[in-house]
């Protein structure tokens, strides 16, 4: 047995059921198994292998092995039944530890991003999951048509290419409301663009949004407040960018900072367009294409299925209402922000 490095307590009695059974016949008791699946679950927490166990097993079986004219296959079917005690056992402890150690995850998780539980502590039990929170972080959110938990196939695989691709460096790929989250170090750039190609592929076209780096211990769920705010801003202005970054986003966090004056600019820029036939809406609608396609009123005709005579009337009209031309630079600055204020603010469908 020393050469396989299993104590010989969890082969207690063993050898004396093999004898009995050699003897008589007989088939083990419950008794007897619930003894093995004890000190199956007994090997798991203390840490051997299961493999090394059952070759234990099989070399005890060997060197107790009657020299007489016992049935051999009394004998073999004890040692099936042990083996397969002591197998049950085991994986009955190693279930626990994995719920234990994702019940300890999924808490951690949660302290980290909702910023609950004491700073030091929480850095503590960062360093178990291979986090630094000294050290600045940023967070990474993707999300697909449907919600994803741990140890759904999408995030495996998202996980597998990270793995395969940078090892073990200090990431923490979850779940979370249904998203993937990848938390990554703040200079580790290309694990988080990796991740959002990864996860885009594999949400067959979902949105990722990349918080900024941020440092210390609630570096994180800053990171992570901005990945999620990034998303709802892609929602509401209907950005087809599949991968949002934080940084290149800035001027829209600005812009809504103060509501009451953001509304204020839209109902005075833009409210004139309510006394139009059919509302504000498609004349809205005309200068966000119109915007978008970078003033380009060919472009912004085809985006709105409309001809460029069609399209010049819009304009016109929106001219004369407003008494602001969106063909002047002069004007167009005012109109383009309240334009993309009307949309954060989902006016004219939200009274302001």
């Amino acid at each position: 047995m020393a050469e396989l490095e299993i104590p010989e307590e969890y082969l207690a009695g063993y050898a004396q059921m093999l004898a009995e059974v050699a003897a008589t016949g007989r088939r083990l008791t419950r008794e007897e198994l619930t003894s093995r699946r004890t000190l199956g679950e007994q090997a798991a927490d203390a840490g051997h292998g299961l493999r090394a166990l059952v070759s234990a097993h099989l070399t005890a079986a060997r060197a107790a092995w009657p020299a007489g004219p016992a049935s051999a296959d009394s004998v073999l079917a004890a040692v099936q039944q042990v083996t397969d005690a002591f197998a049950e056992g085991f994986e009955r402890a190693q279930r626990q530890a994995v719920r234990q150690e994702e019940a300890a995850r999924r808490e951690f998780i949660d302290d980290l991003l909702y910023g609950r539980s004491d700073l030091g502590r929480l850095a503590e039990r960062a360093e178990r999951f291979g986090l630094r929170l000294s050290h600045a972080h940023a967070v990474a959110v993707a999300e697909g048509p449907t919600a994803y938990e741990e140890g759904d196939p999408v995030p495996r695989q998202v996980e597998r290419a990270l793995i395969s691709r940078f090892g073990d460096r200090s990431i923490l790929l979850t779940t979370k409301d249904g998203r993937l989250l990848c938390i990554a170090p703040g200079p580790q750039e290309e694990v988080l663009t990796h991740f959002a190609k990864q996860a885009h592929a594999a949400t067959d076209g979902g949105r990722v949004a990349i918080g900024r780096p941020q440092p210390g211990p609630g570096g994180v769920v800053h990171s992570y407040e901005e990945a999620l705010n990034v998303l709802e801003l892609a929602e509401r202005l209907e950005l087809e960018d599949p991968v949002l970054r934080a940084a290149d986003l800035l001027v829209y966090p600005v812009l809504t900072r103060d509501r009451q004056a953001m509304a204020e600019l839209v109902l005075a820029a833009l409210g004139p367009l309510t006394t139009a036939r059919g509302g504000a809406q498609p004349l809205l609608d005309t200068l966000t294409a119109y915007f978008d396609s970078g003033c380009v009123a060919a472009e912004a005709a085809r985006r709105l299925t409309l001809s460029v005579r069609a399209l010049t009337y819009r304009l016109e009209r929106i001219h004369k209402l407003t008494g602001a031309n969106p063909a002047d630079p002069s004007h167009r600055y005012t109109l383009q922000t309240a334009v993309i204020g009307a949309r954060l603010l989902d006016w004219p469908a939200q009274e302001l």
